[in-house]
């Protein structure tokens, strides 16, 4: 690891390392009273609602340019920020804020792998000292469609080899005995990963080594090669999965924003069970 590039998955000892060598903006979107209670020092709190939209039954859509455009230049960002961002369920909200990220195109960012549970329990300095950041002009903000895939590009792509999709909610949501929208079931042809079967419980929720993850998805034809799609309900818990395969060297990957809430709920969408 150089002194310029941070791995896309950041291990609390890398991190710690890093901040006494760099100006990195730690971004905290743990639950709010967890983050009065300790974060990371010098971590600014971002709220998770402040980074999605919701068109009710719609939830998790990308949101208005404008909306992220200040929240981001409230948090101090500029293009040249690197971003270091945890939270302290697992990844989840802190991958969703990634992947927003990337759909701005903005590259410099980083997970920390196992979030504040890992910091704290590797033994490293937490805080309870509010972090307010030094707010600066609007983000310019303009989307890409690269990490991005809408409910018109999945029914242009149902039936493309080339395309895989993943589907990473529980497997009663999948199967259609848990139903959230107005359909349950899943996509024509989804595979199935729960989007924890990807966290080692064993160690503070951090991603599983690498030779299982690979092993996990392979064995569902979830390949490098193809062009991965990856949903939940509202692509909260299907970003963590963008992440993780993106961290494997998965190139061609997409998140689904509104996901099953968007998919479900209209009423002429192919479904299976």
């Amino acid at each position: 690891m150089s002194e310029n590039t941070l791995p896309l998955v950041i291990e609390p000892e890398q991190l710690k390392a890093a901040l006494e060598q760099r100006d990195l903006l730690l971004v905290d979107l743990s639950q709010p009273a967890t983050y009065v209670q300790y974060h990371l020092p010098d971590a600014v709190f971002l709220d998770y609602s402040w980074i999605v939209r919701i068109e009710h039954p719609r939830m998790g859509l990308l949101p208005q340019k404008e909306q992220l455009s200040h929240v981001l230049g409230a948090l101090g960002m500029t293009p040249d920020t690197h971003v270091v961002t945890y939270d302290d369920e697992g990844g989840g909200r802190a991958c969703r804020f990634l992947w927003t990220l990337d759909a701005i195109g903005h590259k410099n960012h980083s997970l920390l792998n196992g979030g504040l549970q890992a910091w704290v329990n590797t033994g490293f300095e937490v805080s309870s000292k509010i972090h307010y950041p030094a707010s600066g002009e609007d983000y310019p903000v303009s989307f890409t469609d690269d990490p991005v895939a809408t409910r018109q590009y999945i029914l242009d792509h149902l039936s493309d080899n080339h395309i895989a999709l993943l589907d990473t909610r529980s497997r009663k949501e999948y199967q259609g005995n848990k139903v959230l929208a107005a359909r349950g079931g899943h996509i024509p042809g989804a595979e199935n990963i729960d989007w924890v079967e990807a966290m080692d419980k064993q160690n503070d929720l951090r991603l599983k080594p690498e030779a299982e993850l690979r092993a996990m998805l392979e064995s569902r034809g979830i390949t490098p090669d193809k062009t991965v799609i990856a949903y939940c309900h509202s692509h909260h818990r299907s970003a963590h999965t963008y992440i993780m395969l993106k961290s494997l060297g998965y190139e061609k990957v997409k998140g689904y924003p509104g996901s099953w809430s968007d998919w479900g709920n209209e009423p002429n969408t192919p479904i299976e069970k």
